[in-house]
């Protein structure tokens, strides 16, 4: 799909599965949500995220404050 092709999935939000160094569209979309901060990510600015709890981070900050929090409780 390129970015011409069908408007209407350019505002939605996809789906991922999160791989050791890359991630499957499970369902094609656009962007997907920062885990910890709520901010949209679009999928080619998309490069922090973590396998084992299959999120997206919007920066290595968002990345580090998410793993702060798991490593508190």
């Amino acid at each position: 799909m390129n970015r011409i092709d069908g408007h209407t999935q350019a505002a939605e939000e996809a789906e991922l599965e999160f791989l050791d160094g890359e991630f499957r569209v499970r369902k094609a979309g656009a962007y997907v949500r920062c885990a910890v901060t709520g901010q949209t990510i679009l999928l080619e600015d998309l490069h922090y995220w973590n396998v084992d709890l299959q999120e997206a981070y919007s920066s290595p900050d968002a990345k580090l404050r998410r793993l702060c929090v798991k490593n508190a409780l």
